[in-house]
């Protein structure tokens, strides 16, 4: 889980009835952060500041909902909770909360008209735990779906999935937001035709979100590779993944408890730890 890597935990608030939620992952003060988003239908918040070069290098919390746009609100609630424990980066009106944000499209499994907002973003936080986060269909999970690439008679649920890969002292781990306009790529089974694929889309809307974290040390430019490799652990599981239908977005943090871990083996056990991830997103 991805709360192997100490000092990350995880929070979720979930709307059973609507069928959306939301879920915080809440890193260690000085964690470093970067990120990836592919795919043309992203919906994101403060993803500029991830980019190297850029000046603030620190996240608090990435916030993952569903709601579509409208559940980046939930990084509101986010904001506050961060506030009241006198988080965020430090300037001279005070401290100024840096959340980063990722939502997915939830609207037609359930009630598309409740989605997160700063209510259940705070939520989330306040019941962040680095116990093993819950699976499935909780949190920024509950409404999501894969398979929905031949028509969305074939869809079925996913939600959250979370994997960690060791090797001696170095932890990756992973968690996901698994709803994707692809299904799953299993080893040894045949593959539906091409032929078969929806190419229009309809309103059938999608997107994998999630968390790649190590406790590596690692500046923020090798933060962006190891989220390359973890898209890279996507397009290993999913398949069609990083479409125009979807709007897939990485967070690679660093809490750089480990000093010396050679970046290519965090690269490599974040790829595997994503495949692993979205694997355990999906009901048998």
């Amino acid at each position: 889980m991805i709360t192997d890597v100490p000092g990350v935990r995880v929070g979720h608030f979930t709307d059973a009835v609507a069928r959306t939620g939301a879920t915080a992952v809440v890193l260690p003060e000085g964690t470093r952060a970067s990120g990836e988003v592919r795919g043309g239908a992203p919906a994101t918040r403060e993803w500029d500041l991830l980019v190297p070069g850029r000046r603030v290098e620190r996240v608090d919390v990435v916030m993952l909902a569903g709601g579509s746009a409208f559940g980046l609100a939930a990084c509101d609630g986010a904001m506050r909770w961060c506030e009241e424990q006198s988080r965020g980066h430090p300037t001279l009106a005070g401290r100024v909360p840096i959340v980063v944000g990722a939502a997915l499209f939830d609207l037609l499994p359930g009630d598309g008209s409740v989605r997160p907002g700063p209510r259940e973003g705070y939520a989330a936080c306040a019941a962040a735990s680095d116990d093993p986060p819950e699976l499935g269909a909780v949190g920024a999970g509950t409404g999501a779906m894969i398979d929905k690439w031949r028509g969305f008679e074939h869809a079925r649920p996913a939600g959250i999935g979370s994997a960690a890969e060791h090797d001696d002292e170095l932890v990756v781990g992973a968690l996901l937001a698994v709803n994707a306009f692809g299904g799953l790529v299993d080893p040894g089974a045949s593959r539906h035709p091409v032929s078969e694929l929806i190419v229009a889309g309809g309103p059938i809307e999608n997107t994998t979100i999630g968390l790649v974290a190590t406790n590596a040390r690692l500046d923020k430019a090798s933060c962006r590779l190891v989220a390359e490799s973890a898209h890279a652990g996507l397009a290993r599981v999913l398949e069609p993944v990083a479409s125009t239908l979807d709007g897939d977005a990485v967070v690679a943090a660093s809490t750089g408890a480990l000093a010396g871990a050679p970046l290519e083996r965090v690269r490599m056990l974040a790829a595997r730890a994503v495949e692993a991830a979205v694997r355990s997103a999906v009901s048998p």
